[in-house]
């Protein structure tokens, strides 16, 4: 049986390959890992299906020569096209060693396919947060009247931060601030993650709003701020997010599902500021409104305690003026009056006099009657006297000493006239 040693198979492997890839081709590839030796860089390209499943994948360098030779003609997109995860579309020659195997060895990159991939998963980004109804969603968030404590995501070195930190806390109107910093990175392949990361570690009871910055940088740079479970988390956060991520021509869709996204970390700060500054304005305009309410209502309180103050002296005087008639009427006819109830006591006095006179026991007397004493006290009752009892009896001229010989009975209670009741 006729068999090749492995040297001979893949020369003949070598040999197929240049015949048929005589002229460099344009792949489409992600790059899965990125390393540098030398000034040359080594990627691992990958291709994956619908499952995210491996299903091809390939070595690849760019040598330190073509390497200068491209970031002279793409500057910084270069940096932002070569980094891990990407998705690029490259100009290679398909080179075989009979030792080395397979390398493919890049000539050349396309930058305009890697934005237009992130713009196609940009469009799919947004379309999947329109269809869950998070575009709108934080930008519904109310505003506090006060923005003062803020939760700031962005890297701890970064330029932006800084420029936000001394822009608002060296502001003109001495307004104070409370910032806590939940470092991120911001650009590169774990962005995402750290941001994620970030945003759930936030005690939002603890704060008024989100603020997300970093400074500027390329395009490419931005693709983390389109992933998807990054801006849902964002939509769905139970403060205000403003975002200010230096850059201003691009739009991330962090940008758009953000309460409000500034050009920049300064453009964060003055907003801030102006914010409570028109809350400040508010308050002033409504101290204005309550002094003049207060200067208006003294003046019209003063008017009517002027015009009380003006009644009262009226009716007083009124009043006065009808007590010292309502005396004269009185002394007119006291008077009248008097000579009135003096004369009808007059009456009653010689009324009563006339009947004092008729009682006066020497009237009595005068017209036939007598009193009789007993032992000095005047007798009302026959039967206290008995016989032999001295009697002392005065007439109207002199008295009559007798003695009882017997008691007669009285008409009015015993009707058998004549008959004496002697003891």
């Amino acid at each position: 049986m006729t068999h090749y040693s492995l040297y001979d198979l893949n020369e003949h492997i070598r040999r197929v390959l240049a015949l048929n890839f005589q002229q460099p081709v344009w792949i489409a590839a992600e790059i899965a890992q990125l390393g540098q030796s030398r000034g040359h860089l080594y990627l691992d390209l990958v291709q994956k299906g619908e499952g995210d499943e491996l299903i091809a994948q390939a070595q690849a360098v760019l040598w330190a020569g073509d390497l200068r030779k491209m970031r002279a003609r793409l500057a910084s997109d270069l940096d932002a096209v070569l980094r891990e995860g990407q998705e690029v579309k490259m100009q290679i020659t398909v080179d075989f060693h009979e030792r080395y195997g397979l390398k493919l060895v890049i000539a050349d990159l396309d930058p305009a396919y890697t934005f237009g991939q992130l713009e196609l998963k940009r469009r799919q980004t947004i379309e999947t947060l329109r269809g869950l109804d998070l575009l709108e969603r934080n930008r519904r968030q109310p505003l506090p009247k006060v923005l003062q404590r803020i939760a700031v995501i962005s890297s701890e070195n970064a330029a932006g931060f800084r420029d936000f930190q001394e822009h608002l806390t060296q502001n003109a109107f001495g307004y104070g601030f409370s910032c806590r910093l939940f470092a991120s990175s911001v650009q590169g392949k774990n962005a995402e993650a750290e941001l994620l990361e970030a945003l759930q570690t936030i005690d939002t009871t603890r704060f008024d709003c989100i603020v997300i910055v970093r400074g500027g940088g390329a395009r490419l740079d931005l693709s983390a701020f389109d992933g998807l479970e990054l801006c849902k988390r964002v939509a769905q956060m139970p403060l205000p997010v403003f975002t200010g991520i230096g850059h201003d021509v691009d739009e991330t869709v962090l940008d758009l599902v953000a309460h409000a996204a500034l050009k920049t970390p300064t453009a964060v700060a003055d907003f801030l500021l102006q914010h409570n500054l028109s809350f400040e304005n508010e308050l002033l305009q409504l101290a204005a409104r309550l002094r003049s309410a207060g200067d208006q209502q003294l003046k019209i309180s003063q008017l009517e305690l002027q015009q009380a103050e003006q009644a009262l002296r009226w009716n007083a005087g009124a009043q006065l003026r009808a007590s010292f008639e309502r005396v004269d009427r009185i002394a007119e006819a006291l008077p009248q009056i008097v000579r009135a109830r003096l004369r009808g006591q007059a009456q009653k006095l010689e009324a009563a006099e006339a009947v004092c006179l008729a009682l006066h026991p020497e009237n009595v007397l005068k017209r036939g009657y007598s009193m009789t004493y007993k032992d000095g006290k005047p007798l009302m009752d026959a039967s206290e006297v008995a016989s032999g009892d001295l009697l002392e009896t005065v007439l109207l001229k002199g008295t009559v000493l007798s003695k009882s010989v017997g008691r007669k009975r009285n008409a009015a209670r015993d009707p058998r006239d004549g008959k004496d009741d002697r003891s």
